[in-house]
């Protein structure tokens, strides 16, 4: 079993180190597409991948069609074996996104869905991100927390726990959110640049601050009273 997890991982970094860095200019798009098969879980046709992009376990990666995946793009699926990362049709990763994943993880990430430059999407927790979401540059989704009860050991020492976190259909995050593990963010909802997302927003709602508060319901087109 190890033997052929080696294997696998030789054929993947022989393939991603060959490929990888070929230019567009030069086919290294149109080669990827064709090569790449060989070791992801799936990927799907139209699929643009640029040049320096990283993929780390590509057998638990997913890819749907028509996905653009841009310069600097690091996707880490290591881990555990029943790690899955998927991207729907559509998906858009600009430069420099970062998703990865770590135990027992699941990150899905919606049709149509757009995700800016810089952005960090991290479990453990299993994470999903639905259909037509804007998500915008340098915004952090963080599936994890770190434990610290005890006083004696390190930090980096007490393990970590994590929930989940939830972002639906057709919502759009501002330039550097933060969305914190355990959090539901309802269908259709706004979130102000630099909030902090530390409790479920309802569905529709514009929130911002930090700690996001909702101020205003988008079905209503009045302001709310923000709740603690």
């Amino acid at each position: 079993m190890k033997y052929f997890a080696k294997l696998k991982r030789f054929q993947e970094l022989l393939l991603t180190t060959f490929l990888g860095d070929i230019p567009t200019i030069m086919g290294g798009v149109k080669l990827r597409n064709l090569l790449y098969r060989m070791i992801f879980n799936q990927l799907g046709s139209s699929v643009y991948i640029q040049d320096g992009v990283e993929f780390i376990s590509t057998d638990i990666i997913e890819v749907g069609n028509g996905v653009y995946i841009f310069k600097g793009v690091r996707i880490d699926g290591k881990g555990h074996e029943n790690n899955r990362i998927h991207l729907e049709n559509g998906v858009i990763l600009e430069r420099n996104v970062v998703i990865g994943a770590l135990n027992k993880t699941c990150i899905n990430i919606g049709q149509d869905t757009f995700i800016g430059s810089s952005v960090c999407i991290a479990g453990p927790g299993s994470i999903k991100i639905g259909k037509h979401c804007l998500i915008a540059a340098h915004t952090g989704i963080y599936a994890n927390n770190h434990n610290f009860t005890d006083t004696i050991k390190p930090i980096k020492y007490q393990g970590i726990s994590h929930q989940g976190i939830v972002i639906e259909d057709d919502c759009w995050l501002g330039h550097g959110v933060k969305v914190l593990d355990g959090v539901t963010i309802g269908k259709g909802s706004v979130i102000g640049a630099g909030a902090v997302v530390t409790k479920d927003i309802p569905p529709f709602s514009i929130a911002v601050g930090v700690p996001a508060k909702v101020i205003k319901s988008r079905d209503l087109q009045e302001f709310v009273e923000s709740t603690e």
